[in-house]
């Protein structure tokens, strides 16, 4: 009679919860991470910098404002390796949790840790709006952060192999404005004060307007309005011509305007998914 003990059952090599699966790093959609990590960390020197160059001015000095708009184009740059990691994860077929946690630690860096900054540091100077900011304006600032870490728990939660392994999820559309969205919006903002300032322009007026937006904006990363996805979005997609009309007129707007083209646009993004979400309450209530 034998006593051999019974051999151990052969691990599946595509079980995502296996701990080799799930620490997998992959090459390419990992690098394009860690590019993400960078420009929100250089960015957020950039920040640090520019705050340096402004200590005792009542206005934007031309070295500060060249920082600033350093890290603007650094976020924007983050958000294109966003882009990339996970495209390139989905084409490939490489996706790991390892992934997905890297991404959203990478997230927070670049979509908000560094915006929190430039709200501090500039959309709510003192120096270009009220003393009270000078109090509170890191508030602000840390609201933004607050909601921008448990947007990217939530999304690492309700996406996780765990939660949808037995069902897919009826819509692709994002839960809550997307982190990297939030992001683009404070970076047009800075670029449009830039703007505004290189030209001499009154800062202060827009003082008052400012703290509710970013407030709203901090507010629609928890909350639970639906925003539109590209994710599904390839060479082989289908859309309606007025969603392709609608893009080229954003993409015109930037080309055109620029600074205010593309404030526009992120903002048109935001009160398109309130205004889609209002719309849609209506109709519920009135087929109840």
């Amino acid at each position: 009679m034998s006593t051999d003990a019974p051999d151990a059952p052969t691990p599946d090599p595509e079980d995502p919860f296996t701990a080799e699966n799930a620490s997998r790093i992959y090459f390419l959609p990992n690098l394009m991470t860690a590019g993400n990590l960078f420009c929100g960390f250089v960015a957020c020197i950039k920040c640090v910098q520019a705050h340096y160059l402004m200590r005792g001015a009542d206005v934007i000095t031309p070295g500060a404002s060249e920082l600033f708009s350093e890290a603007v184009w650094l976020i924007f740059g983050a958000m294109a390796f966003d882009v990339l990691d996970g495209r390139l994860a989905r084409m490939g077929g490489r996706e790991s949790l390892f992934g997905g946690e890297f991404d959203s630690l990478a997230d927070m860096v670049s979509f908000g840790l560094t915006p929190a900054l430039m709200m501090f540091f500039l959309i709510l100077s003192p120096t270009q709006g009220y003393p009270i900011f000078q109090k509170i304006g890191w508030f602000f600032g840390f609201v933004y952060l607050l909601c921008a870490a448990i947007r990217l728990a939530r999304f690492n939660v309700i996406t996780h192999p765990l939660i949808t392994r037995n069902h897919k999820p009826a819509s692709k559309d994002f839960i809550g404005l997307p982190v990297p969205a939030a992001a683009g919006t404070v970076a047009a903002l800075v670029l449009f004060l830039l703007n505004l300032a290189k030209h001499d322009r009154e800062l202060q007026m827009w003082a008052l307007a400012l703290p509710p937006l970013l407030i709203l904006i901090a507010v629609l990363m928890v909350s639970r309005i639906s925003y539109p996805s590209g994710k599904q979005i390839d060479m082989q997609t289908k859309t309606p011509l007025t969603s392709f009309v609608l893009f080229l007129a954003a993409a015109s707007a930037i080309v055109a305007f620029k600074e205010v083209g593309m404030l526009v646009v992120m903002l048109g993004y935001i009160f398109w998914g309130i205004y889609r979400s209002l719309r849609s309450r209506s109709s519920n209530a009135e087929n109840v």
